[in-house]
């Protein structure tokens, strides 16, 4: 008779799941066992939770079809937790088993006891206790549909003892719907909105991670309208490339007109985003379109809100629309939008080849250069943050991953080893901070364990950069955001990974080259210099005041790679005022 662990892999397997990410141990090993004996689906040993729940993330968020992750009992799925976070708040459809102590010991203080579906609560849709063998496999299709239909995360936790037992019921046969819903806007909403932006003269779009799969009718959109386009940092990828109406990105990383634009609009479009930075919004004359009621109005005070996708919402909005003719605020944005880009550029351009420490905008700029044009490029929080968002480059085929909306330090190798594990072939590209590096350095062994290509790029500046650029406002002088020089090269390479270490700008290239071109998992640790730093679009008199106290060397703003090419080819039919 098969277990309740069997069938727990058997309805992973007929939905599609491929793998399961964790470390095998104790509570888990029934069901460790049954993936043993199961064809057409495998085990990923990493070496912290941690990582399993961060690579499950990366996995859903590629392929947008759900993954899974498994903690042992107590601090075994404990350590899931930053990463389901992460992964709720993404929008990720995971699955993570908590497995659990006997459960004839819960509520006696057994040896690891602790209360998953109460710790869990906050970041899933779905937590339940699975305490008797008949709940199965209705309990565990409940938890893998809600985490695909509402895209986050459900937690099944499962005492060991009771994986263990005979199953009672049949498995039968289901599947797991991942398609997410069309939502198309009432007609009167859409009639609103379309009196609102025909009554406007100066109209702007911010545009989210919402965008994804319109780009095609954004661009529609922003010809009828004249409207400048900017972006948030999750809707880069998705509508950056192709676009002459571009001024750039607002927010904490933001560069050029965007910001500007924004402000002197007499309607600004909130396109698929829940933008988080309430301050930058200029919290009047603004409408917004989000499938997710819950995400309208609560950044910013709106005259309207429309429920719908963005492609279906512009699609039915566009026939109601009169054409703008005077595209002299656009013309204008764009203007602004390149001279500001012009006028950083030289910051990370001058005498660049021969700077030591290396500018780490340098790296970016050259990584772009590189790197595959299909290539997934994963980013750890902080400084690599802010390289990403200024010289990787978006195409409509590049994906970019990181903690975007929870934050958190180390994500970028562990969404690299879930990125890897849906396509081997395809380029996965980790951009490290020796700070996020550090916190999960063990999971350099992972990619040795199961020959995962991935290339990990080492921004060493042997500090907390984001942490020390934060001091720096509030006007005290950085404490504790330094550390000791250490070379990961010579880590990585004792762990067998081909790695080199590079101080001198000219090997930059070759390097990245070199680790690119070959089969196996590569370090490259990149000595980079620690007082460079960036300064967000706007900051406050105070601000000004902090870094003034506090900093005498440090470079507070840097260039935009190729985007400074984009903002120039955008101007060729701009008359000159």
């Amino acid at each position: 008779m098969p277990t309740v662990a069997d069938q727990f892999i058997d309805v992973l397997v007929q939905a599609g799941v491929q793998r399961i990410y964790g470390i095998v141990g104790d509570s888990l090993n029934p069901v460790v066992d049954a993936v043993r004996r199961t064809e057409g689906i495998e085990w990923v040993h990493v070496r912290h939770e941690e990582t399993a729940a961060f690579a499950a993330s990366a996995e859903a968020q590629l392929t947008g079809r759900l993954a899974v992750c498994a903690g042992s009992c107590g601090p075994g799925n404990l350590h899931l937790i930053n990463g389901l976070y992460d992964a709720h708040r993404s929008g990720a459809p995971v699955l993570a088993l908590a497995s659990h102590i006997p459960s004839e010991q819960i509520g006696t203080g057994f040896f690891q006891e602790t209360h998953p579906e109460e710790l869990f609560n906050e970041c899933s849709h779905f937590c339940e206790l699975m305490s008797q063998p008949a709940q199965m496999p209705r309990l565990l299709r409940t938890a893998m549909q809600t985490a695909a239909g509402r895209r986050g995360v459900s937690v099944l936790v499962l005492p060991g003892d009771v994986a263990q037992q005979e199953a009672v019921r049949a498995t039968g046969h289901g599947v797991v719907d991942c398609a997410p819903p069309t939502v198309v806007p009432a007609p009167a909403q859409v009639r609103a909105l379309a009196d609102k932006l025909n009554g406007s003269e100066r109209v702007m779009l911010f545009c989210g991670a919402g965008t994804r799969g319109a780009h095609q009718q954004v661009m529609e959109l922003a010809e009828v309208l004249k409207a400048p386009v900017g972006h948030a940092l999750r809707g880069k990828e998705w509508i950056q490339y192709d676009n002459q109406y571009d001024v750039g990105m607002s927010g904490l990383l933001g560069y050029g007109a965007c910001y500007e634009a924004m402000h002197r609009a007499d309607l600004v479009v909130l396109l698929g985003t829940d933008f988080p930075y309430d301050n930058f919004l200029p919290q009047a004359n603004t409408v917004q379109v989000d499938i997710e009621p819950a995400h309208l109005g609560r950044r910013t005070v709106l005259d309207l809100a429309v429920q719908g996708d963005v492609r279906e919402t512009i699609e039915a909005l566009l026939p109601l629309l009169e054409p703008k003719q005077d595209r002299s605020f656009l013309d204008r944005c764009l203007r602004e939008h390149a001279e500001t880009l012009e006028s950083v550029v030289s910051a990370y351009t001058r005498d660049v080849e021969s700077q030591v420490p290396i500018h780490p905008e340098f790296v970016a700029d050259v990584l772009d250069d590189v790197a595959a044009d299909d290539a997934v490029f994963t980013v750890d929080t902080g400084m690599c943050n802010v390289w990403q968002a200024r010289y990787i480059t978006p195409n409509g085929r590049r994906r970019m991953l990181g903690s975007f909306v929870h934050g958190s330090m180390a994500n970028a190798l562990p969404q690299a080893i879930g990125a890897q594990q849906t396509d081997r072939r395809r380029q996965v590209i980790s951009m490290s901070g020796d700070g996020g590096l550090s916190m999960l350095l063990g999971d350099l062994l992972t990619l040795r364990t199961h020959d995962l290509p991935v290339k990990v790029v080492v921004f060493n500046n042997s500090s907390l950069g984001m942490v020390k650029l934060e001091m720096l406002v509030d006007g005290m002088p950085d404490f504790g955001t330094d550390h000791d020089g250490i070379d990961y090269a010579a880590i990585a390479t004792a762990a067998g990974l081909h790695a080199v270490r590079v101080r001198r700008p000219s090997e930059v290239r070759e390097a990245l080259a070199e680790a690119l071109r070959r089969p196996g998992p590569a370090l490259v640790d990149i000595v980079t210099d620690a007082n460079a730093l960036s300064m967000p679009p706007k900051i406050t008199s105070a601000q000004v005041k902090g870094f003034a106290l506090a900093v005498s060397r440090t470079v507070l703003s840097g260039g935009v790679g190729k985007m400074v090419q984009l903002a120039r080819s955008n101007l060729r039919n701009v008359p000159r005022p």
